[in-house]
């Protein structure tokens, strides 16, 4: 069966939102990815990046507690000593953040403070085109990691995203990484599991794009036969909805987009970059109760990932970023919630991880027209994911930057 029939199917069917059928070279499924096990360094790291889409409010995540400014600035929406989860006596996690806080005691949490750069905006969209790019100083067409990429050969299967859209992060010159797209496929009733698996067999005689349609339609039906085997395992929650925001974010679960990339770690798959993301940070109004609900939705799949990818070899290699595009206001805005802000903190978590606090902390009264002042550049954090997690040569991909951080938290085990 010629790819145009299988479209068409897809379209009379209703299936064509499953992007696991994504048109372009960029779109693979799970046995591409599987395909590649065995083919790597067993001591290579990898590196899961976690994008969260939004603005995450910063000073309500890593809590300033101790410090009075905190409470001034925001007298309703700041949390008192007795509440935050303490990692020292000046700061804490947020009271959604059980997981990670349990990590950071176990060692396994490094707190990055106050990451920014300079001449901030506080627009969505401009400021995650810079810290995707890496280029705060230029308009940049190539994502870091993808550059990243063209360096390590382009194959894209070095580094795939589980997101309906591939991140501009993995957007090289001359190659992109993969998008694999996961979650439950939910079939109309006049589509059977029976249709599609006649649709995914290969012909060897089809030309090669028509072979990866037949495989992505085999891939539907190997999506639905995984999810259900990470919802019998606990790693899932039938009941929990996707995340969904007007600025950005994969539109299935965290814990899902993380159950995939467990799954290709763990068959030895080739890949050293990863991608997921969760979205619903942008908290204008009445952003207590909607920001904790947001870190639950962080805190529970980073702790249960960390867990499992404890357990193997290949896993205890595995490093992850946590970051969004910029922090918020220091003082809360008359709606209960926060405006968007600049610098604030990124996390990275893993066996071969360093725990601990890392970079000065912003001053909450030495500001800039009301925001933070940044206190370690996001290029210096790259950096150091690129020398010490993928072994690059910092300068070559963030374009001639030489910096890092003073003190890495990425030591070898």
């Amino acid at each position: 069966m010629d790819a145009i029939t299988r479209r068409r199917f897809l379209v009379a069917s209703g299936v064509a939102a499953g992007g696991l059928i994504a048109a372009g070279g960029a779109a693979y499924g799970l046995t591409d990815i599987f395909a590649t096990a065995g083919d790597r360094d067993p001591a290579a790291r990898t590196l899961v990046l976690v994008t969260l889409y939004g603005g995450n409010d910063g000073l309500n995540t890593l809590i300033p507690y101790a410090d009075p400014a905190y409470t001034k600035a925001r007298p309703a929406l700041a949390y008192d000593a007795g509440h935050v989860l303490r990692l020292d006596d000046a700061f804490g996690l947020n009271p959604a953040m059980t997981g990670l806080h349990q990590l950071y005691q176990d060692g396994r949490l490094a707190v990055v403070r106050g990451v920014g750069y300079p001449k901030p905006d506080r627009s969505h969209f401009r400021s995650m085109d810079i810290w995707q790019t890496g280029r705060p100083d230029h308009p940049e067409t190539t994502g870091w990691l993808g550059r990243w990429l063209d360096a390590s050969g382009g194959d894209p299967r070095l580094a795939v995203s589980f997101e309906p859209v591939l991140p501009p992060l993995l957007a090289g010159a001359h190659s992109a990484g993969a998008t694999v797209p996961g979650g439950e496929v939910k079939l109309p009733a006049t589509v059977t599991t029976a249709q599609l698996t006649a649709l995914g067999k290969v012909d060897p005689a089809e030309p090669a794009a028509r072979q990866r349609a037949a495989t992505c339609f085999a891939d539907l039906t190997r999506i639905q036969d995984l999810m259900a085997d990470v919802a019998a395992a606990g790693g899932t929650d039938a009941d929990d909805e996707p995340a969904a925001t007007a600025t950005g974010g994969a539109t299935q679960p965290l814990e899902q987009q993380l159950a995939l990339v467990a799954r290709c770690v763990e068959a030895g798959a080739a890949t050293r970059v990863y991608s997921v993301s969760l979205g619903g940070f942008d908290l204008h109004a009445d952003e207590k109760a909607a920001q904790e609900s947001q870190l639950t939705k962080l805190d529970k799949p980073l702790a249960a990932f960390a867990g499992r990818m404890s357990r193997t070899e290949a896993g205890r290699n595995v490093v992850v970023a946590v970051y969004s595009e910029f922090g918020r206001r220091v003082t809360a805005n008359a709606s209960d919630g926060t405006d968007h802000g600049t610098a604030s903190s990124m996390f990275l978590l893993g066996a071969g991880v360093k725990g601990g606090m890392y970079g000065d902390p912003p001053s909450l009264t030495d500001l800039d027209q009301g925001d933070l002042k940044y206190t370690t550049d996001f290029r210096d954090v790259y950096a150091t994911l690129l020398g010490d997690v993928l072994g690059a040569d910092p300068a070559r991909i963030l374009n001639g930057w030489t910096g890092g951080l003073t003190s890495s938290p990425l030591t070898r085990r």
